[in-house]
């Protein structure tokens, strides 16, 4: 299964995507090719979503360097992580002082190009490596001309693009899994998710899953920002957990980040998954160490409460926002191991049931003959209290399990609880 969304994922490394533009479509465009019910959807620029707001639609035909010679020394059609994202159209002559300037590289990583972006103020620059950078000081004079021609475009009238793939299960209840499509020629950083996402669609679409999955391909941070403003009211409804993947391809390591409150049901499963895998190899970070789209979905008043889910983290390996961040560094084996660790969560959740509490405040046990008619001193009714309990912490994130060791009943009787709440209507 890897191999085939390995292959596609090959496939899409070169695309110029964005948060915005042809080659953000056409990537979607190219994955719904292996799914019938992926719909692509469409925000358009200039909206408002929340604090932000969709930006124009950003393109570009290309976007190069010429020396004093007429010699292209820098080329967006090389490498498109050479254009800074987001460049303004720019066309004109630079002495080498001016020019140095506006190149960026990294002198901790010589041999990378860096991945440098400029989304909400106009702006432009090229990126280079550092190694490239020596060459140029040393090579030219200070008086040489450079000729600078950035051909790109902003549409207001755009749109920002997002796929998304609904899995319907016995239930409502939904899992979301989330990964993102907007960083150009990066594997672990960009296409690792999407692979493993694609994978677990084709896994679990033919499956009598107990719980609803929807999959996320969306723009990071505006792109999840923006379908949380469309979607709010039906995702708090239905979502009860999920994760958002990310960096999910190399062999390093393993490692993750709980949902806020460390509460929610993901990251008990994907705890589970790690020990039932034998992984031993893992790394917990703080949520005050995240970066990718956990921010958004549990933000205040969203509280989806997501569990984030990488090989080696976003920020922790020296390939990241690089051109070193290629397919040497992602595998189909890193691929495989991440994608079994997601699939087995997954399978753990929808194994159990986390039970939720239909009613505000206590229900009126009484007249459902659930709690005696008679109140008496010092008189305990052990069965009345534990329906009582069990409602207690019946908040869509414990599972019965948990809830088992929380309410001191073993599993048997809990689970005899749940079945006569359920009975009555009272649990879902």
């Amino acid at each position: 299964m890897i191999e085939k969304f390995y292959d596609i994922g090959k496939k899409l490394f070169p695309l110029n995507r964005s948060i915005t533009g042809k080659d953000t479509l056409k990537t979607l465009k190219i994955i719904s090719k292996s799914f019938k019910n992926f719909k692509i959807k469409s925000i358009k620029s200039g909206t408002k979503v929340f604090d932000w707001k969709i930006p124009p639609e950003w393109n570009v035909s290309e976007a190069f360097i010429l020396d004093n010679c007429n010699k292209k020394i820098v080329d967006f059609k090389n490498n498109n992580l050479h254009l800074v994202g987001y460049s303004k159209p720019v066309k004109l002559i630079l002495t080498k002082k001016k020019l140095l300037k506006k190149l960026y590289s990294l002198k901790n990583n010589p041999n990378a190009i860096p991945y440098v972006t400029s989304y909400y103020r106009k702006n432009w620059g090229f990126c280079v490596t550092e190694n490239f950078k020596k060459k140029l000081i040393k090579k030219y004079r200070s008086f040489d001309k450079f000729k600078i021609l950035i051909n790109s475009k902003f549409n207001k009238n755009g749109s920002l693009n997002y796929g998304e793939v609904y899995i319907k299960g016995k239930v409502e209840k939904e899992i979301l899994i989330s990964t993102y499509i907007c960083h150009p020629s990066m594997a672990n950083n960009e296409l690792s998710g999407p692979i493993v996402s694609m994978s677990l669609i084709s896994h679990f679409k033919n499956l009598n899953n107990y719980y609803s999955m929807r999959f996320l391909f969306i723009p990071e941070t505006i792109g999840s920002i923006a379908y949380i403003s469309k979607n709010l009211e039906k995702l708090k409804k239905k979502v009860f957990c999920g994760f958002n993947i990310s960096c999910i391809g190399d062999e390093r390591s393993h490692s993750y980040i709980l949902s806020k409150y460390k509460n929610s049901p993901s990251d008990e499963a994907l705890l589970l998954a790690y020990k039932k895998l034998k992984i031993r190899k893992i790394t917990e970070f703080s949520f005050l160490e995240r970066g990718s789209d956990e921010r958004q979905f549990n933000s205040y008043g969203v509280d989806l409460k997501i569990t984030s889910v990488s090989r080696t983290k976003y920020g922790e390996f020296k390939e990241y926002h690089t051109s070193l961040d290629n397919f040497d560094l992602v595998t189909k084996k890193g691929l495989r191991e991440g994608y079994n660790v997601v699939k087995k969560a997954l399978e753990i959740i929808h194994k159990k049931d986390f039970p939720k509490s239909k009613i505000l405040c206590e229900p009126f046990l009484t007249k459902r003959k659930l709690y005696p008619t008679l109140s008496r001193a010092n008189h305990k009714n052990v069965k009345a209290n534990n329906f009582l309990d069990f409602l207690q912490y019946s908040d869509g994130n414990n599972s019965l399990e948990k809830i088992s060791l929380l309410i001191k009943v073993n599993i048997k009787k809990t689970r005899k609880i749940f079945k006569n709440l359920k009975k009555y209507n009272l649990v879902y």
